[in-house]
């Protein structure tokens, strides 16, 4: 009997040990193309020509993270100012100096549900992966 549960233990910690590196790296590339996006679009957005991030460009955005494997549907884009005026309407772009901000968010999933086996309480399916970042509006009229 206790070589059957040293076995079941082994077995189970063996299983973490090969799976768990292989899932934290889906976690590290999902956040870097989500960087990666984040850092794209506003430098398309906040550049002379745009001014703006419109839903044109998040949508060319959500097929570039799908072809990456990300769910489309379960993307959240939040685009704002630092001045507080909408980033999102190409008919009045963001004047120069005014800093555009874009959030990406994408849930966990279940990516570290592997880590149960060595009694890790993985963090909530519906926690989101986040990637912030920030750029001066170079638009000028």
């Amino acid at each position: 009997m206790r070589s059957i549960l040293t076995f079941v233990l082994f077995a189970a910690m063996l299983c973490w040990l090969m799976f768990a590196p292989i899932y934290k790296h889906v976690f590290i590339v999902r956040q870097a193309v989500l960087q990666q996006e984040v850092d794209y679009l506003l430098e398309i957005g906040a550049s002379g020509a745009y001014g703006y991030i419109d839903a044109a460009m998040i949508a060319a955005s959500r097929n570039r993270l799908a072809s990456w494997g990300l769910d489309p549907a379960k993307l959240i884009y939040e685009v704002t100012t630092t001045s507080g005026a909408d980033a999102t309407n190409p008919l009045a772009p963001v004047r120069r100096g005014t800093g555009i901000v874009l959030t990406i968010r994408y849930p966990y999933e279940r990516i570290f549900e592997i880590d149960r086996l060595i009694g890790i309480t993985p963090p909530d399916e519906h926690t989101l992966i986040t990637a912030t970042g920030m750029k001066m509006s170079e638009y000028v009229p």
